[in-house]
């Protein structure tokens, strides 16, 4: 398994013409119930991470799935003293976003009456395409957000790189030809609060150079080997976003592996 920092892949992949993932990556997505395995034997390990202070954070699934997929990541949030909250609004089949805001009504007041019941701003995970709507959230609301967590979302170059387009455009009801020009032009510029991309090269549903973030001192890239469908209970991934919403929110830093995490982890900086 590889655990990688690559800040500056974005710039690399920019102007490549993307695929979607080969037919052998998205066969190998049956992985995902051995990375659900390896979160349980690990659930020990991972309560060393670092304790939490305690603020909310709203996990939103990805295309096709709802709030039981992400009942094991909030269920570490929760053992880490976070207030984790799931979205709450069914099965997401695209009908939560919208053509002109990226992200639809409920997501919006979902996401608000989180932070209004705490009177403080709120961390959002998304996975996939829920990662997707956390960064639009965060865009719309950046005063009421503390920091966007994305697990294999594919925000940049082409939103043709998957193998979900076909049935995202039937059960949503919109084209992506339908999308307001400008959401598309500015989908893959990052919100203004500290934004994390944790992806996969391994990914088998959509291209992992569409999940990259371009990189500065607010934004950063995080690979870890893990299939789509794996990201949001992957012992890796739980370790990362452990370390990310423990970071101060005036004092959020990039990801660097401590001499542990160097043993622990295979780590390669570019």
């Amino acid at each position: 398994m590889v655990f990688e920092l690559n800040p500056n892949l974005t710039d690399t992949h920019k102007k490549e013409r993307v695929k979607r993932p080969s037919m052998i990556k998205m066969a190998l997505e049956a992985r995902t119930f051995f990375e659900a395995g390896s979160f349980a034997i690990s659930y020990p390990l991972l309560q060393a991470t670092p304790k939490g202070d305690g603020h909310p954070v709203m996990v939103m699934p990805g295309f096709l799935a709802s709030d039981f997929s992400t009942k094991l990541l909030r269920t570490f949030l929760k053992s880490r003293g976070y207030r984790a909250y799931g979205w709450k609004l069914g099965r997401n089949l695209g009908k939560q976003s919208h053509p002109e805001t990226g992200c639809g009504e409920d997501v919006i007041a979902r996401f608000e009456d989180i932070y209004h019941k705490h009177g403080q701003k709120v961390s959002l995970i998304g996975w996939s395409l829920g990662g997707i709507y956390a960064r639009e959230l965060a865009k719309l609301h950046p005063d009421m957000t503390r920091q966007v967590i994305t697990l294999g979302s594919p925000f940049s170059l082409s939103l043709k790189a998957n193998h979900a387009t076909k049935i995202f455009e039937k059960t949503s009801g919109y084209g992506l030809h339908e999308m307001n020009p400008e959401l598309r032009q500015n989908m893959p510029i990052a919100p203004n609060v500290p934004t994390t991309s944790i992806y996969s090269k391994s990914d088998g549903i959509t291209a992992w150079e569409c999940c990259l973030e371009s990189p500065d001192e607010t934004t950063q890239n995080i690979e870890v080997s893990s299939s789509h469908c794996g990201l949001g209970h992957h012992p890796f991934v739980m370790w990362v976003i452990a370390d990310r919403l423990a970071q101060h929110t005036d004092e959020w830093q990039l990801f660097k592996p401590n001499k542990l995490e160097k043993l622990m982890f295979k780590c390669a900086q570019h």
